[in-house]
């Protein structure tokens, strides 16, 4: 099993929707590293849900990927702001992974807390610039993460 961050704004998808949901699909990712984190996932791989754009910002909760190797069905609707014109049904562009809720941590693991926990070769939502919304975690790294989530 591999372990994954994946950031959402809470505004737009937070831990509590997939909650009530049970399971979504992750689309709408539209950079090329990210998507190439995606098209790794394998079933069962468990992600870190990360809240960005928030104050404070931090892992929420966790989630499993139940379905892998999907396209991404935004890029075929030439309505969305993530339609991509280049891509078709035949040879899709952007791939992606459905996650079924897991669970909400009791309290955030934020940045802050993290950054005093890990360094940033550790973990890649450290690393300064650092804009991905999908990142590999280190196994190691994600049982720290794991048992932080009950401190």
């Amino acid at each position: 099993m591999n372990y994954w961050l994946m950031k959402s704004e809470p505004t737009v998808y937070s831990i509590a929707d997939l909650q009530q949901q049970r399971e979504t699909i992750w689309d709408s990712v539209r950079n090329y590293q990210a998507r190439n984190f995606l098209r790794q996932m394998q079933l069962g791989d468990l992600a870190f849900f990360y809240h960005s754009n928030t104050n404070p910002p931090g892992i929420v909760g966790l989630m499993r990927v139940v379905k892998n190797g999907i396209a991404d069905p935004t890029q075929f609707e030439p309505t969305s702001e993530y339609y991509d014109p280049k891509s078709t049904p035949d040879a899709p562009r952007w791939q992606t992974v459905v996650v079924e809720f897991v669970e909400i941590f009791s309290h955030a693991i934020s940045l802050a807390t993290l950054r005093e926990n890990f360094k940033d070769e550790e973990l890649m939502v450290l690393r300064q610039g650092n804009r991905l919304s999908v990142m590999p975690v280190p196994e190691a790294v994600a049982q720290k993460i794991l048992a932080m989530k009950t401190a």
